[in-house]
Parts: structure tokens; C-alpha cells; sequence
């Protein structure tokens, strides 16, 4: 459950500029605020069940995004590579000009 969550959470960081204000405020309650669904419902005065649906609406669209867009995909494999290069970096004698490098890399995310 906690890998879904901070999956899903790093989706909505990637993706959230194409949800719409609703699914943006749902999403941002549920999984960053910890809001049930109860009173993300209370909150909107609207039913459990319509907070349910469009959350699970929402969850699908992201993971829609991330099948065309690769966001998250490329973002983890670029903290992949960064990770090996300081590995690699602190055997050699010219480590520091590569932990300034893989710093200002680390920035642009």
C-alpha cells in the first residue's frame, strides 16, 4: 500500500497541471493531507462514494499519463544513473568536480 501511495504521489507532483481544480483539491486531500474519504466528502457536500470515483478516475488518468509521457519513469532512472555516479565518482581523484556536476543535475528535478 505505501509503494501505490508514493508511486501515486510522485504522479500527481509529474502530472497534477493536467487534472482539473476538482481532481487536483481530491487528490491533494487523500493521499497529501490524509483526508478520508469521508471527509473529503464532508468537505465538498458530496458523497463517499462520488469522492471514491473520482479518485480512482484520477488514479487511472495518471497512470495514463505516465504510459505516454514516461515522466516518473525517466525521473527514477535518472536518480538511478546519479546514484551510480557518485558511487563511481568517490573512487576517483576528480570526485569533486563530479559531485558539482551531479548537484546541478539533481536541481533541474
Amino acid at each position: 500500500m505505501l509503494e501505490k501511495t508514493t508511486r501515486l504521489n510522485y504522479l500527481f507532483d509529474f502530472y497534477q497541471s493536467l487534472l482539473t481544480p476538482k481532481q487536483k483539491s481530491y487528490m491533494s486531500l487523500y493521499y497529501l493531507d490524509d483526508f478520508s474519504l469521508g471527509e473529503i466528502a464532508e468537505e465538498y457536500n458530496v458523497s463517499r462514494q462520488a469522492v471514491y470515483d473520482n479518485i480512482k478516475r484520477t488514479e487511472a488518468m495518471l497512470e495514463q499519463y505516465e504510459e505516454k509521457l514516461l515522466l516518473f519513469q525517466k525521473f527514477q532512472k535518472r536518480q538511478e544513473l546519479m546514484t551510480k555516479l557518485r558511487e563511481s565518482s568517490a573512487k576517483t581523484d576528480r570526485n569533486a568536480e563530479i559531485d558539482s556536476l551531479l548537484n546541478e543535475l539533481e536541481k533541474l528535478d
